[in-house]
């Protein structure tokens, strides 16, 4: 399985004094969430799949986290408790608007 974890900066204050130290980090915890603690996910089969997860601050600067592709629900279930044992929270997602023809 390959395993993709991207930092995202949607909500992230890029004026803010401590900006470039905050993103470095966030960029360094990917890192270390891919290749470090999801490291075991690379030998689970099958091999082809895809498992791509982003992780974020939040409004108060917490990490957050989602996967954003199907995976089987025990890789959700490993991702989530390895994230809940590193204090990241899961990634509420607003809901999307959907505009219905008439």
């Amino acid at each position: 399985m390959n395993v993709t974890v991207l930092a995202i900066f949607d909500e992230f204050n890029h004026n803010a004094s401590l900006a470039k130290v905050m993103k470095e980090r966030l960029i360094r915890l990917a890192a270390e969430l891919q290749n470090v603690h999801l490291k075991s996910f690379t030998s689970l089969k099958p091999l082809s799949e895809d498992i791509v997860i982003y992780i974020s601050y939040n409004p108060k600067y917490t990490i957050r986290w989602r996967i954003v592709n199907d995976v089987p629900s025990f890789v959700e279930a490993e991702v989530a408790n390895i994230c809940a044992l590193l204090n990241y929270i899961p990634w509420k997602t607003s809901s999307i608007n959907v505009f219905k023809q008439s």
